[in-house]
């Protein structure tokens, strides 16, 4: 073969291997399963946002959101396998999970203070604060394990509220059986009941920043089913990446709130202005667990641990991964 027509088949077989790179099908997004309680919560939207927003694509991710009717649902998802990941947990719920041997590992914060939850009553009712409450009263939370179960045994045992601890589920059905009667106090989160309350629909009593020992604490925080996490080690770890962008996403570009005052079906002005006062940025952070020590400490005091965590066994529940 000549010198030309070596090149020439050179030149053929580079071109031929160039156009069977170019067609060979991009490498394929792994997909990771979440249940999260109260998925329509503000603080929850990360992996909802962020996925519309293409914020885990961009980190080869596609992320199957489930809401769940609370934290007690979202744990056993995850307990089970059948999700790997939990958004929207009370801490002192998935610390009871993990003592009694649960799959269970905190990946992430997700949410410090409890300023965002508020319990409500119709606004005919006779009850005017916590101090009002009979033993015959019902107080709402949304499932055992979750932050607003913790919050609802503090007022009873910190502030001596005298109502009956009632399990409703989300916020949608929990107004059904307030304005229904079937519960005396509601409990939501914003934006959920913005417009009933500018309607004079109902009035908020409490919130759940009246509980002095949870006022710095992380109560919420994302879960992850310890198998996941050595199988889907990779993925995961994108996970964390891309739900920290999309925090940084939610609060730097107008589109979000936009984006959810649409999903919501609210004013993006109602919007705006629950998120000022009920989820500064900072709430929602992601690095660390703050006063976790007090957060052992209220979990026994609660009852949702017999006794308190080892720093052995903390340190195998909580793995947060170092922010890059």
């Amino acid at each position: 073969m000549t010198g030309f027509h070596t090149r020439r088949a050179v030149a053929g077989a580079v071109g031929l291997m160039l156009a069977g790179l170019m067609a060979a099908p991009a490498m394929a997004e792994d997909q990771l399963k979440m249940a999260i309680g109260q998925i329509n919560n503000w603080e929850n939207q990360p992996p909802t946002l962020g996925q519309d927003a293409g914020i885990f694509k961009k980190h080869n991710l596609v992320m199957e959101n489930v809401g769940t009717a609370g934290a007690g649902e979202t744990i056993q998802a995850v307990i089970s396998g059948s999700a790997d990941l939990g958004g929207g947990v009370g801490v002192a719920g998935a610390m009871r999970a993990f003592s009694k041997g649960a799959p269970v590992r905190i990946l992430l914060p997700a949410f410090t203070g409890t300023g965002d939850l508020y319990w409500y009553v119709k606004s005919d009712s006779p009850l005017k604060s916590l101090k009002d409450l009979k033993p015959e009263n019902t107080i709402a939370y949304s499932t055992n394990g979750s932050s607003s179960n913790n919050i609802v045994v503090a007022f009873v045992s910190e502030l001596g509220a005298k109502g009956k601890p009632t399990a409703t589920g989300g916020p949608a059905a929990t107004l059904t059986q307030v304005m229904s009667g079937q519960i005396d106090v509601g409990w939501a989160a914003p934006p959920f009941g913005l417009k009933e309350m500018k309607e004079g629909k109902i009035r908020i009593i409490a919130h759940g920043s009246d509980v002095p020992s949870l006022k710095g604490q992380t109560v919420r925080a994302i879960i992850v089913n310890a198998d996941s996490l050595k199988t889907k080690k990779d993925a995961i770890m994108r996970f964390v990446q891309a739900y920290r962008e999309a925090v940084d996403f939610m609060y730097a570009d107008p589109k979000a709130i936009s984006m959810y005052a649409t999903k919501m079906k609210l004013d993006e002005s109602l919007i705006k202005e629950s998120i000022q006062k009920f989820h500064p940025k900072e709430s929602i952070q992601s690095d660390k667990m703050a006063d976790l020590d007090g957060a052992v400490r209220d979990a026994v005091k609660l009852k949702f641990l017999d006794k308190p965590l080892t720093k052995e066994q903390l340190a195998e529940f909580i793995q947060i991964p170092p922010r890059k």
